[in-house]
């Protein structure tokens, strides 16, 4: 049996093929990226599921795409870790774009972006990912991501520059104090994960004006610092991959318009995407 996994900072998506390459299980876990998490808490994570650990010793391939996976030392912790629960199998760790660019693959070259809890993009012409900029992190990058419209929308609530409307309807939601965000921020082994939950807020509101141009701010620091400097952003199409993608596609759009670039498609989950691109090329 093969494991392919689709590891993103909030969770990962996991789907099981059997020997004829047929769907044998699909399941969920946290995610597991080695900036937010300890790494002694990723196999007792994975324990927790009881799917996997009726199947754990059938797995003989594991390749996992991760966030935070770019990292040589971070690809090095995800592998030690699912070796010692995946002890049969061969395990290959690569970052979360390389599985954003199997997934958004159609056959041309592109660019391929990711805007889930973080962010990222690179330029995948069919056999090589060209990663042109880093990533940085919740704390000085992800641009557009769901972690970055999180953060303005907690600072703005205490800050006090929502609109009466949404700050009323914030403060009912949550019932949030200083010390409880800045607790879950600073002592949180998961800040990221925790700053994007407050994206549903804004997804459910997105309609409002204020939130309107809220996150198509947030989009063009995005397209500005993660996009414009690929030389091929305006000859090639741009593919999304992410739930924060799929639930601003508009927004987003209007965005790339603005530049004058091209989106192709917006993928909300690639896991299947992904699976397919192996069952085709890889295995």
């Amino acid at each position: 049996m093969v494991a392919i996994v689709d590891g993103g900072s909030t969770k990962c998506d996991w789907v099981i093929l059997d020997d004829f390459k047929k769907v044998f299980l699909k399941t969920e876990t946290i995610g597991f990226n080695p900036n937010n998490i300890a790494a002694n808490l990723i196999v007792p994570e994975i324990e927790k599921n009881a799917s996997l650990s009726s199947v754990k010793n059938s797995i003989t391939k594991v390749f996992f795409y991760g966030s935070g996976c770019g990292i040589p030392a971070n690809k090095e912790i995800i592998e030690t870790e699912l070796l010692k629960f995946f002890n049969k199998a061969t395990i290959t760790v690569k970052e979360d774009l390389t599985a954003a660019a199997y997934a958004a693959y159609n056959g041309k070259p592109a660019i391929v972006c990711i805007l889930g809890t973080g962010s990222n993009s690179c330029y995948f012409d069919g056999n090589q990912v060209k990663i042109q900029l880093p990533s940085l992190g919740f704390l000085i990058g992800d641009e557009g991501s769901g972690s970055a419209i999180g953060k303005q929308l907690v600072r703005r609530f205490f800050m006090q520059k929502l609109p009466l409307d949404l700050h009323l309807e914030f403060e009912n939601t949550y019932h949030l104090t200083i010390d409880e965000a800045l607790r879950n921020m600073y002592h949180n082994s998961r800040p990221n994960a925790y700053l994007a939950d407050f994206n549903k807020f804004v997804v459910e509101r997105k309609e409002h004006p204020y939130f309107q141009k809220m996150v198509y701010e947030e989009m063009k620091n995005f397209f500005e610092y993660q996009v414009i400097p690929y030389q091929e952003a305006q000859a090639s199409e741009i593919n999304f991959i992410g739930s924060i993608a799929y639930y601003y596609e508009p927004i987003l759009r209007s965005v790339a318009t603005e530049f004058n670039l091209n989106v192709g498609h917006v993928v909300q989950k690639p896991i299947e995407s992904l699976v397919d691109y192996h069952i085709q090329y890889i295995l």
